[in-house]
C-alpha cells in the first residue's frame, strides 16, 4: 500500500514540483493549503507573487485537481496571530529583530501540519523547502540542500527529531533551475516562470514600521547616542531600527553611521562606524541541540548569524542544557552585525547541530 503524505501547498513552484515528484515516486498525496493571515499587500494579490492571497490558495487547489489528489484548506489565522505575529511585535518592542519564519515553521508548518496529518491518516508530511535529512550518531539531522543559494535549513533549525522523522523534502537534492525545468517538463510552463517574493508574508509592502504601528506599537522619539553616551540627535522611536541599519536614520553626521545597539528601556539608539559591528563572540538562548555530547567532544562548528550570511568557523566555549540553556561561541574571525532576536544556527559536516536565539 502506498504511503500517504500530507503535501503542504502554497500555489508556488516549489511545493507544486515537490508534489509532482512524490506522485512519481508512488506516494498517495493529500494536499493542504493554509490561511495564516489576511493581508492587503498589493504584491500578494499579483498572480506572479501570490503567497497568501485567495488566488494562490485556489491555484494550489487547481493544481491538486490537475494532478489527481484531494485538497483541503486549513484556517490557521488565529493561531498564527497568537504565535508568530504576537512574537514579531513583542520582539521589536523589546529592541530585538525577530525572524518570524523560524517560529512559523516550528509552530505552524510542522506543529499544526503534523496534527492535520494524523487527522487525514498520513504517514508523512512534505514541503517544498530546500533541505535534506540525514542519519548521524543515531539521530536524524537536517542536512544542507544541494543548492547552497536556496538552502533553507537556517529557517528550520527549531524542528525536532520527531518532526524530521515524518518529513519528506523532495527538493533537497535539486537546484532551482532544475525545479523550474521539471515544472516545464510536466507541462506547467506558466508555473515554471513564476517569480518569488522574499518579503515577510504578513507585512504589507515589507513596511514593518507601518505594520507595528497598526498593531498598536507606537514609541515616541528618543535620542541617538554614541558609545560614550553622548547625544547625537533625535530618532523616531527605537522599534523603527535594526542592528546594522545605515539608511533612513534621518541624521547627518558627516560620515556613514550604523545602528550598533538598541536600548528599549531608555528609548536610545546607539550609532557607530562599521567596525563597531564586528565581534568574535555571540551568545544565544532558547537553544535546541540535537546531541550535546557531540558538541562537547568536538566543539568546532560552522555558524550562521543570519540567513544571508555565510557559515563562519567558530568554537563552542560554553553550552548549558535545560530550560535556561544557552550557548556561547567564539568565532575564528570577526563577524559583522550580530543581532539580538535573530537565529544562531550551528552546522557540523553539513548537518544542523542546533541553534538558538541571539541575545
Amino acid at each position: 500500500m502506498a504511503k500517504r503524505v500530507l503535501m503542504a501547498m502554497s500555489g508556488g513552484i516549489d511545493s507544486s514540483v515537490a508534489a509532482m515528484l512524490l506522485l512519481e515516486q508512488g506516494y498517495e498525496l493529500v494536499g493542504v493549503t493554509f490561511r495564516t493571515f489576511d493581508s492587503i499587500k498589493d504584491s500578494c494579490l499579483a498572480r506572479e507573487k501570490g503567497c497568501c492571497s485567495v488566488e494562490s490558495i485556489m491555484e494550489a487547489r487547481h493544481l491538486a485537481q490537475q494532478l489527481g489528489f484531494e485538497h483541503h484548506i486549513l484556517d490557521y489565522r488565529q493561531i498564527f496571530r497568537d504565535t508568530v505575529i504576537r512574537n514579531f511585535v513583542d520582539e521589536y518592542m523589546h529592541g530585538r529583530t525577530p525572524n518570524p519564519c523560524v517560529l512559523c515553521n516550528s509552530h505552524i508548518k510542522w506543529g499544526e501540519l503534523l496534527c492535520a496529518a494524523d487527522r487525514y491518516g498520513c504517514d508523512f508530511i512534505a514541503t517544498g523547502h530546500y533541505a535534506q535529512t540525514a542519519l548521524c550518531r543515531g539521530h536524524v539531522y537536517l542536512k544542507n540542500a544541494v543548492d547552497s543559494r536556496k538552502d533553507q535549513t537556517y529557517f528550520l533549525w527549531m524542528l525536532t527529531e520527531d518532526n524530521l522523522r515524518r518529513t519528506l523534502f523532495p527538493l533537497g537534492g535539486l537546484t532551482k533551475p532544475e525545479v523550474r525545468s521539471l515544472a516545464a517538463r510536466h507541462g506547467f510552463e506558466q508555473l515554471s516562470r513564476k517569480s518569488e517574493s522574499q518579503e515577510i508574508c504578513f507585512v504589507p509592502d515589507n513596511d514593518y514600521r507601518t505594520f507595528l504601528a497598526a498593531e498598536g506599537c507606537r514609541v515616541g522619539p528618543g535620542d541617538y547616542v554614541d558609545s560614550a553616551g553622548n547625544r547625537l540627535g533625535r530618532h523616531e522611536g527605537y522599534c523603527n531600527y535594526t542592528i546594522g541599519q545605515r539608511k533612513g536614520l534621518g541624521i547627518a553626521l558627516g560620515e556613514p553611521r550604523y545602528v550598533t545597539k538598541i536600548d528599549a528601556l531608555h528609548n536610545e539608539v546607539m550609532l557607530g562606524d562599521r567596525t563597531n559591528l564586528l565581534r568574535t563572540d555571540v551568545r544565544a538562548e532558547n537553544i535546541r541541540i540535537r546531541d550535546m555530547a557531540w558538541l562537547a567532544e568536538s566543539p568546532q562548528v560552522q555558524a550562521r548569524i543570519r540567513y544571508k550570511s555565510p557559515a563562519a568557523e567558530a568554537t563552542v566555549v560554553r553550552l548549558t542544557d535545560g530550560p535556561e540553556g544557552c550557548i556561547e561561541l567564539q568565532f575564528d574571525q570577526p563577524v559583522w552585525g550580530v543581532t539580538p532576536g535573530q537565529s544562531l544556527v550551528l552546522y557540523k559536516d553539513g548537518l544542523v547541530a542546533g541553534g538558538g536565539i541571539i541575545v
